[in-house]
């Protein structure tokens, strides 16, 4: 089968850098209209640069009105990509020493961005009858985090319990809703310094865990997104699908 996306509009959120710049032009390389937001306005012209079908625009998620302004300002979207999230800079300090507003930042930019986004998605895509939604979970979401961040291994938690509802909930509107949980991938500076801090064994160490013995790239998680967004995964729906290299 030959995907392709003409004549649909896709939004991703978090679309600036690393995953999300990656998913976008890969959206747009098949045909899609692209919509996509992120903080940084520098950011998302270089993800538009050379692919015309790529719109951004600067939307700070943890403002749910401004997150439902931008979805509502793009009109139907036939998939949305609920790509933005991360760590928000933080690092890993004991549970007692998390300020509130380190985890409720945390949460607000993993699951109440999905969710903001979703709830402003979903009604168009009820009365099309039709849609896609794609979460971007994590290994984190289903095991302990490599970060060892208790808010970000908690809020991806919550994202694939966020894509499992809304799957049953959606589903008799023909709205499928799915997640991509990644492994460690090389993608931002977050996650670049990461893999800096576990030096040259624990880097060996992190490659031998995995089946291939690998890591795997940006490419490899926008891959599985278009893999769900496409007429082969149209009887796919509340499933989590683990790109990871077989950890």
């Amino acid at each position: 089968m030959n995907i392709r996306f003409d004549g649909k509009t896709v939004a991703v959120s978090g679309a600036g850098h690393g995953l999300g710049r990656v998913i976008a032009r890969s959206f747009a390389a098949l045909g899609a209209t692209v919509h996509g937001c992120d903080l940084d306005g520098a950011e998302l012209a270089e993800t538009a640069r050379g692919h015309a079908g790529i719109h951004g625009r600067v939307v700070d998620l943890t403002d749910r009105g401004a997150a439902a302004a931008w979805i509502g300002g793009i009109g139907r979207i036939f998939c949305l990509v609920n790509n933005a999230g991360g760590v928000a800079g933080q690092v890993m300090r004991p549970i007692e020493d998390v300020a509130d507003a380190d985890w409720d930042r945390i949460f607000a930019i993993n699951v109440g961005a999905a969710m903001a986004l979703s709830r402003a998605a979903a009604p168009a895509m009820k009365a099309a009858g039709e849609g896609r939604i794609v979460n971007i979970s994590s290994g984190a979401g289903l095991q302990a985090s490599l970060t060892g961040i208790q808010a970000y291994c908690s809020a991806k938690h919550a994202v694939v319990g966020l894509t499992r509802q809304l799957a049953h909930e959606l589903g008799p509107s023909g709205i499928t809703v799915n997640s991509v949980a990644p492994g460690f991938i090389r993608s931002n500076t977050t996650t670049e310094r990461q893999w800096e801090s576990y030096g040259a064994d624990g880097q060996q160490a992190l490659v031998e865990r995995i089946a291939l013995r690998r890591l795997g790239s940006a490419q490899d998680i926008a891959n599985a997104v278009l893999f769900f967004a496409s007429p082969l995964a149209s009887f796919v729906s509340g499933q989590i699908i683990s790109v990871d290299g077989g950890r």
